[in-house]
């Protein structure tokens, strides 16, 4: 039974469960996606979300609990500083975890836990989709003038051919 269980402890007593949970929390955001096994990430987005909301405010209360939880000043600086004005606008959902697959020595699922917006390749903007009709529509003007071109540089084509 689970009853009452709301953490994950991940096999470790308390101490060393809250440094591990730390550096990774600091080794997320200096290096802004970090590869870890699936529980540890799910831990470390319950403990990282708070401190990126507490970051949204620059204020030396949110400064200090936040360095209590992290134990790095430099992350801690970095999080106010280059995170919190990305994610200003975010009303939660800071992190994402994609899952890579098993660890190829003990078989562990592995999964890759990262800062939504600083990921590239998902932040490309992105073009307005065109909205699509159902129905039978119209030929566009310039499908119907394409047509008379191609037939023209056919001709051209082969008055070349008779002048060689």
């Amino acid at each position: 039974m689970r009853h009452g269980k709301k953490i994950n402890h991940l096999g470790r007593k308390t101490a060393h469960r809250k440094s591990m949970l730390a550096n990774m929390g600091s080794s997320l955001i200096e290096h802004k996606r970090i590869n870890t096994t699936v529980a540890k990430a799910k831990a470390l987005k319950v403990f990282i979300e708070p401190l990126v909301t507490k970051s949204k405010e620059d204020t030396t209360h949110n400064r200090r609990i936040v360095f209590s939880k992290l134990r790095d000043k430099y992350a801690v600086s970095e999080l106010f500083r280059e995170v919190a004005p990305k994610v200003g606008d975010r009303p939660g959902g800071y992190t994402r975890i994609i899952k890579l697959g098993n660890r190829l020595g003990d078989n562990a699922d592995m999964a890759m836990i990262e800062l939504v917006d600083f990921n590239e390749t998902y932040n490309v903007n992105k073009s307005a989709k065109k909205k699509s009709t159902r129905r039978a529509g119209k030929k566009s003007t310039a499908e119907t003038t394409e047509a008379p071109k191609a037939e023209e540089t056919k001709q051209e084509e082969k008055d070349d051919k008779k002048e060689e």
